[in-house]
């Protein structure tokens, strides 16, 4: 049996108008996406690549074009639809964290989970989880003031897995983070993708993050001008750096 795409994109367009300006964000991109890729999505500033990623996530409309993930027409949803599929099917992860940092890590990663209306028991056992699979089981306690950048990414890796996304949608995860932080994020992701089969899409500047994924997608002035798939043996071995849970 043949497998179904998980995003399904044609023809996307997306403009933006900035008074008298208008700008065209995206032209008439076209791409699928199967479940369990690892896509990078790169090319220079301004070319797309984060709007892109806010239209799959149901952020931001398609001017026109369309646009299905795990089967939803996002384009023909109304905002209480776009509401319920970013609640129920994509995980999000910035570059700026996001974390509450009045709340403990735990905390943090418990919130998708309480606005689906999870009972707090089931909460802390799933937050819990979710936090040993990015290595920070020990830290749950910690206010994210407490926590590294690196650690605090994690955190945010966690919080978007914890209630079992379709995909999820990395707007330039490294990008505040010194090397070997990033190196450590980047080895939990592909961990997480290998692993458990997640699908993630990762926008990155960064070629070393890039080339950690199966595919790499490359945007320049809202168009695809590249699509390659690269083989297993090919895609580049991320490690998470040695003397580790500080990162």
């Amino acid at each position: 049996m043949a497998q179904h795409n998980l995003i399904e994109i044609h023809d996307l367009k997306k403009v933006y108008t900035r008074g008298r300006e208008t700008v065209e964000a995206l032209r008439g991109v076209s791409l699928d996406i199967a479940p369990g890729e690892f896509v990078s999505v790169m090319g220079p500033s301004g070319c797309g690549k984060s709007t892109l990623l806010h239209v799959i996530g149901g952020i931001d409309r398609p001017s026109s074009g369309t646009v299905r993930v795990n089967g939803a027409d996002l384009g023909l949803a109304n905002e209480a639809e776009l509401t319920r599929f970013r609640r129920d099917h994509v995980g999000f992860v910035f570059q700026f964290y996001n974390l509450l940092p009045t709340l403990s890590a735990l905390e943090n990663v418990e919130l998708p989970l309480v606005a689906l209306n999870y009972p707090r028991q089931a909460r802390r056992k799933m937050a819990r989880a979710a936090l040993d699979l990015v290595g920070l089981a020990e830290r749950a306690a910690h206010r994210p003031a407490e926590l590294s950048g690196g650690q605090q990414q994690r955190v945010a890796i966690a919080r978007a897995l914890v209630s079992n996304p379709k995909v999820i949608l990395a707007d330039e995860p490294t990008g505040d983070l010194d090397s070997a932080s990033a190196q450590m994020v980047v080895s939990i992701m592909r961990e997480l993708n290998r692993d458990l089969g997640l699908t993630f899409v990762v926008v990155t500047h960064n070629p070393e993050v890039g080339a950690a994924g199966t595919r790499i997608i490359r945007l320049r002035d809202g168009q695809v001008v590249g699509d390659d798939r690269i083989a297993p043996d090919r895609v580049a071995r991320v490690s998470a750096p040695t003397g580790g849970s500080d990162a």
